[in-house]
Parts: C-alpha cells; sequence; structure tokens
C-alpha cells in the first residue's frame, strides 16, 4: 500500500505534466509559467482602464482603485475558468482580463451618460451573455466551425496592429518609433526566438518569459524604465463594492449589450482557437457555455466592484498555442499572483515597470500565432467553393472596411460605435449572414 502511493504521488506531481490539463506540478517550477502568463497580459489588462477612465473624466484615485480591482478579478475568472463553479467555467487555461472591444463603446457611453450608466450597462450585458452561455448548444447552430474560424483569424489579425504599437513604444508615447524602442522590442523577439531554438527539455516553453527577463534588464541600462509608480503605494489594500452607484440607462444598456454578443463571439473563438491548436480536437458544448458564462457573471460582479468588464485573452490563447502549456494547476499560480498583485498594489507596481517595446517583443509572434490558429481551423474546414467565399467575403469586409472608419459615417452613432472600427463584429456578422444563406450543396474542393 505505501509503495503504491509513493508510485500515485510520484505520478501526479511532474513536470510532464505541463502539457496535460490535469495533474500536479512542483509549484516552483510552475510559478514561471504562471509569472509568464501575467506578464504576457499586464499591461493589456489595464490599457482599457487607462483609456476608459481618461475618457469618463476619473480622477487618479479612482483609476489607481480600477487598476487594483482589475487584477483581482481577471485572477479570480481564471480560477473560476479553470476550476468551475457549477456550469460556470470552462476548465479550460484561458486566461481572463479586461476587454479591449468594450473601449469604444465606453468612450461614447461614459462621457454622455457618466460612468455610472456604464457600470449599469455591464451589470446587465453581463448577465445577459451569462444566460446565453447556458444555452450554447443552441448558439452553435449559427456559430458554426466556419464562423469561429473566421473570426478566430480576424482576432488574430486585429491584434496584429496592437503587438506593433507596444513594440513602438505604445500608442501615444512621447519616443514612439524611437531607435531605443526597435532595439528594445528586437533584442527581446531575438531572446524569446534564440531561447525557444536552443534551451531543452520543458524550460524550452519560457521562452517568452527569458525574452521579457532579457528586455527588462537592457531596458534598466538604457534608463528605460519608469519606477514612478513605486511612490506612495500602500502595502495592502482591498476592492470596495459599489464604489460607483449604477444607473440603468436604457440607450446605454442597448449599445454594451450589443457588444457583449460582440464579445461572446471573440470567446467561442479563442475557446475554439485553442481545443483546436493544443488539444487538436473542437471544444465541446460544455466548454463554450462555462466560457461564456464566466465572461459574462464575473463582468458583472467585476461591475459590482466598479470596475470593466472581463473575456478570455486572446494574447494568452497565443501563448498556451506556442508553448503548448495547458496545466491548470501551472496556469492557476498566475492567477493567484493577480489576485496577489491587487491586494498587494506594490506587486501590480512592478509589474507596470515593464516598458511596451519590451511587452511588443514578445506578443507580436504570439498574435501571430492566433492568425495561424485561425487558417488551420479553416483548413480543417475544408477549402470548398463555398467556404473560401465565406472567409475571403467575411475577412475582406471585415479587416478592409474597419481601415476606412469614415465608410460608416452614413449610420447612426450606435452602429459607427459597435462596427467602424471592431473588425470582428463585422466578421462575425458577415460570416453568419453569408453561412446561412449560402447553398449548402457547393462543395466542389478546390
Amino acid at each position: 500500500m505505501k509503495k503504491l502511493f509513493q508510485k500515485k504521488g510520484t505520478a501526479s506531481v511532474s513536470m510532464d505534466n505541463i502539457y496535460q490539463l490535469d495533474g500536479r506540478v512542483p509549484v516552483h517550477r510552475a510559478i514561471p509559467f504562471g509569472l509568464q502568463h501575467i506578464l504576457a497580459m499586464f499591461v493589456a489588462n489595464i490599457a482599457p482602464i487607462l483609456i476608459v477612465s481618461g475618457a469618463c473624466g476619473l480622477t487618479v484615485q479612482d483609476t489607481a482603485r480600477l487598476i487594483q480591482t482589475a487584477m483581482i478579478i481577471a485572477g479570480i475568472g481564471t480560477l473560476i475558468q479553470l476550476f468551475p463553479i457549477w456550469r460556470v467555467g470552462s476548465r479550460l487555461p484561458v486566461v481572463m482580463g479586461i476587454s479591449f472591444t468594450f473601449v469604444s463603446v465606453f468612450c461614447y457611453v461614459g462621457p454622455r451618460y457618466g460612468y455610472s450608466a456604464v457600470i449599469g450597462a455591464i451589470i446587465i450585458g453581463g448577465i445577459v451573455e451569462g444566460l446565453l452561455g447556458f444555452f450554447a448548444k443552441y448558439w452553435r447552430r449559427i456559430i458554426t466551425p466556419l464562423v469561429a474560424a473566421c473570426v478566430v483569424t480576424a482576432i488574430g489579425f486585429s491584434l496584429l496592429s496592437v503587438g506593433a504599437n507596444s513594440f513602438a513604444g505604445g500608442v501615444g508615447s512621447a519616443d514612439f518609433g524611437s531607435w531605443q524602442n526597435w532595439v528594445l522590442g528586437g533584442v527581446t523577439l531575438l531572446a524569446c526566438i534564440l531561447f525557444n531554438l536552443f534551451a531543452k527539455g520543458h524550460i524550452k516553453q519560457l521562452s517568452v518569459l527569458f525574452g521579457l527577463a532579457v528586455g527588462y534588464i537592457l531596458a534598466l541600462c538604457m534608463g528605460k524604465v519608469d519606477f514612478s509608480a513605486l511612490q506612495d503605494v500602500s502595502i495592502v489594500s482591498f476592492p470596495k463594492i459599489f464604489p460607483v452607484k449604477p444607473t440603468f440607462n436604457l440607450s446605454a444598456i442597448i449599445s454594451v449589450t450589443m457588444i457583449f454578443l460582440v464579445s461572446a463571439t471573440e470567446t467561442i473563438g479563442d475557446t475554439s482557437a485553442l481545443t483546436s491548436s493544443v488539444l487538436k480536437r473542437e471544444a465541446t458544448d460544455r466548454e463554450i457555455s462555462g466560457s461564456l458564462a464566466c465572461d459574462g457573471i464575473v463582468s458583472s460582479l467585476s461591475a459590482c466592484f466598479g470596475c470593466l468588464p472581463i473575456t478570455s485573452f486572446s494574447q494568452n490563447i497565443g501563448l498556451v498555442a506556442m508553448t503548448k502549456v495547458v496545466n491548470r494547476f501551472t496556469i492557476a499560480t498566475g492567477a493567484i499572483i493577480m489576485i496577489l498583485a491587487g491586494i498587494f498594489p506594490a506587486v501590480g507596481a512592478v509589474l507596470a515597470t515593464l516598458p511596451e517595446a519590451v511587452l511588443g517583443g514578445c506578443t507580436i509572434m504570439m498574435f501571430g500565432t492566433i492568425v495561424v490558429s485561425g487558417l488551420q481551423m479553416l483548413s480543417d474546414c475544408g477549402f470548398s467553393q463555398r467556404n473560401i467565399t465565406v472567409a475571403a467575403l467575411s475577412l475582406a469586409i471585415g479587416l478592409g472596411f474597419t481601415q476606412v472608419p469614415d465608410m460608416f459615417a452614413i449610420f447612426p452613432d450606435l452602429v459607427r460605435t459597435i462596427f467602424a472600427e471592431n473588425c470582428v463584429a463585422v466578421v462575425f456578422l458577415v460570416s453568419i449572414l453569408l453561412d446561412l444563406v449560402m447553398p449548402k450543396e457547393k462543395t466542389t474542393e478546390v
């Protein structure tokens, strides 16, 4: 019996488990993989808050409180995705964070109706998405593998400019595109590639963390790290419930709820990309349902603490696709780090000193991985003439039209807010319409 217990224990705690959903990994070895995920999404997690708080005229103190809350909520959401509560959560290595998808609509709603209307709309919109999540099997009659493949491809392409902007120093930075940022981004990217090429064994999958470390050290030597965020940081701080009293404006609720539907599509695409690229299978109804329910319900919870909606982070899906590390226990260490970063503001402040150019050097490769995952999904659907037409038109219209947002000038503000600069929303709509109306019998292979 003792020998059997030892064998079982030896098998359950192993580095080999990093490539399995279940199983334990030694904590000291799991932490670097979890930290890698947090560093990959940290700046993107707080950037929407900075943009929306500026548009809504929030104070510096309010913004700092939102950043703290965002880290805690993102950590809680990730843990629920990994270890579901009832039917909420996918049981997949999905990392959650504050969504960029909502930024444009919040910058429209907030200045007009106030930040309290934003919070009220998130509560309602999150409940709607959460309820829809419980009926994912009906959604999947519309969201076919072909539609999901188009959406995943669009997500990847939409993130390429995000990675490029980070590589150049971040949108709005005084030294955007400077030679220093080119050096930081280039050295970081090169470090990631070389580490991936020459490292052996499990450590090979830490290429992003290694690149971030090399880039950060170089940034310190170049004087490009700003430590001002560490001034006047409290030791421990907890978020407050309903720091902003929600108001329920019908126009705001309609606008935000429509974006929740777009966000739901991105989540379906992210979940499909994860299972397709790493687990080599289609996502199940239970996984899609759990992902959507977690998105919606935790977003409503986030609003109760005055914060913005959360959703699955595509860049972390790209990181999983690149490293093949899917172990839930390992990813959970990153979620715990996020929660600690919120409870202990100094942790988040240190992570916030990571220069944008260093982050861009790592993320540009991860975002490209998402594009390739989408193309692989398209390949799995088959290149019939019908599928080629649906994919080509939806991607051409979605990616093309949104690069010229003035095309939408004749439409009402609500339509422009949702579609003018959101290629994922346009690809989603066009691909669904084409998939529904085009005859199924056209299956001639090219």
